[in-house]
């Protein structure tokens, strides 16, 4: 695959998620670098989708350590269990948080963050990483951005 995405004009997210999918697939094909696969994957996650902050946390230890992503400076270290990124990893669990002032013990890396979806990345049983995505306005996602998050990041495990 080039490096370039092919963009469709619509507010239909569904469709842009259909689009894009079969892209990141194939510029994932054949590249066993998984940092390499984050990277291109928020990348193209960003530039077609238009979201805030999309960026990938990895498991070092007993804490998620920043990787790979796009948008504004971000939390280096977060603590399992604490925001919606260590709590994702905790409960091993999607967590879409509509308003994210409404989410006990969430951390403010952005004060622009309104709502957040954040997706594990399981190899075997195991959380190795979350993918999160910020959105500077409230109830940004929804059960379609669950369902090809989900997707997006099965092609990580």
């Amino acid at each position: 695959m080039g490096e370039q995405l092919i963009k469709v004009a619509t507010e239909s997210k569904d469709i842009k998620y259909t689009l894009l999918f079969p892209q990141v697939e194939g510029l994932l094909t054949g590249e066993e670098d998984m940092i390499a696969n984050m990277a291109n994957m928020v990348a193209a996650l960003k530039e077609v989708m238009g979201f805030f902050w999309v960026g990938f946390y990895l498991v070092k230890g007993e804490q998620l350590v920043l990787g790979p992503f796009q948008g504004p400076i971000a939390c280096t270290r977060i603590p399992k269990g604490r925001g919606v990124c260590g709590v994702s990893w905790e409960k091993s669990e999607t967590l879409v948080v509509p308003n994210v002032d409404e989410f006990d013990g969430h951390i403010a890396c952005s004060a622009l963050t309104k709502s957040e979806i954040v997706i594990p990345v399981k190899r075997s049983a195991s959380v190795i990483a979350v993918l999160d995505v910020d959105s500077a306005r409230m109830n940004e996602f929804d059960e379609v951005d669950r369902k090809w998050l989900e997707k997006f990041v099965a092609l990580l495990g």
